[in-house]
């Protein structure tokens, strides 16, 4: 048993309130054993029988939950830097997608690396975001876009899982794009999704989601409606990629199948919020692929005036967000996406848990809860947030074992 001391202010981010409840509470301390919360509060009212745990110094810094990135693509080949100097020339994502780049420059290097180079490059990857606060990761497929290649992808999730104690989270995103072999025959290509992929994939439990892109360049309406009761009708979750460069009506269609979250949603309608809220989809901001694609940011407060729940995420992939820093997204959602410090951290913290149906058992700092937490050396919250890599992630606990270096 661990109890950790002299925390000058400890934000649990429990779930009640609206998103700028994030439940402070100064001069705390926390308890934990056998990798969960057993004790939160004042530490002067430290209860008796944890006076003998074995103390940990915060050293007056702040402590938050373990972070949460509800939303990643970690496992993928090669990188698109080319992109990155086209966008600035002046090319839109679309007509580099039209041209043979974007995902689909990403889908030939996958295929082309063995599990071996994919995982290792992965784990490398997975190490350094450690080192910035993430506890758990979401992480998608969708550069394979074959059985095999699909399947290599989520079994390097498997097999990082197994050797990493910070959770992941594994989607099936094969629907991301039509694959070339299948330019002209979108419909064997939905049909191999919906008889092979899917089931396959349920069946060996590889994935917890199934995502999709719905968008002019990648899956309409109804055929990300055909993908997606099929996946619900072999267990796995929805989720969807939603009117990031356009309204197609993918908040609806969130809305619709009950989807655990619609992510992006630059585009979004009034009406798709209207929806997303009576049905309780989270709404996932990816303000990272904003700044890199040149496109508008997402308006956080439409959201949150909406009644939506408000999760970041990096979108950490190879050409629209080439950038695992979840602090970097949470300035950006400050800065662009309009949500306060305080509103910012909920949404990086138990409303991603929710966007991966974690939230009963982590993103907030309370009893029974994994004992994820970050200790991070700055005054308070809006300094952290406002003065951008000029506070220190001092250190990173997962299941309650320091997981930082």
């Amino acid at each position: 048993m661990h109890v950790l001391k002299n925390i000058s202010t400890l934000y649990t981010c429990c779930m009640e309130g609206p998103q700028d409840s994030i439940h402070p509470i100064e001069n705390a301390a926390i308890v934990w054993s056998e990798g969960a919360f057993d004790w939160v509060g004042k530490e002067s009212e430290l209860p008796e029988k944890y006076q003998s745990a074995q103390a940990v110094d915060a050293k007056g810094h702040i402590v938050i939950p373990g972070l949460i990135d509800c939303h990643t693509h970690l496992c993928f080949g090669g990188w698109r830097p080319d992109e990155f100097e086209m966008r600035i020339r002046g090319e839109s994502y679309l007509n580099i997608a039209k041209a043979g780049g974007g995902i689909l420059s990403t889908v030939k290097s996958t295929r082309e690396a063995s599990f071996e180079e994919l995982y290792e490059k992965s784990a490398s990857l997975l190490r350094n975001i450690i080192q910035l606060g993430v506890t758990t990761i979401e992480c998608k497929s969708g550069y394979g876009l074959t059985l095999q290649d699909e399947i290599k992808q989520l079994k390097v999730y498997k097999k990082l899982q197994e050797n990493f104690t910070v959770d992941l989270i594994p989607t099936f995103l094969g629907a991301h794009t039509i694959p070339s072999e299948f330019k002209d025959n979108r419909k064997g290509y939905i049909d191999l999704i919906v008889h092979e992929m899917i089931p396959y994939v349920a069946h060996q439990n590889l994935a917890q989601f199934c995502d999709i892109f719905v968008e002019e360049s990648a899956f309409s309406i109804d055929e990300a409606r055909t993908i997606l009761n099929a996946a619900m009708e072999h267990g796995l979750e929805p989720k969807l990629h939603a009117d990031q460069l356009s309204d197609g009506g993918g908040a609806e269609l969130a809305a619709e199948v009950g989807a655990r979250s619609a992510d992006h949603l630059e585009q979004v309608s009034d009406e798709g919020l209207k929806r997303m809220a009576e049905r309780n989809v989270t709404g996932v901001t990816l303000p990272i692929a904003s700044l890199y694609t040149q496109q508008p940011y997402l308006n956080c407060k439409r959201l949150v005036d909406a009644g939506v729940d408000v999760a970041v995420a990096t979108d950490f992939n190879p050409g629209s967000a080439p950038s695992f820093n979840m602090h970097l997204a949470m300035m950006l959602t400050c800065n662009h996406g309009r949500l306060t410090p305080a509103e910012t951290l909920k949404a990086a913290t138990i409303y991603s848990a929710k966007a991966v149906a974690m939230e009963k058992k982590i993103g907030s700092i309370e009893p029974g809860k994994s004992a994820d937490f970050v200790i991070i050396n700055t005054p308070d919250l809006n300094f952290w947030m406002y003065h951008f890599g000029g506070s220190k992630i001092d250190r990173v606990y997962a299941k309650g074992v320091r997981i930082s270096e």
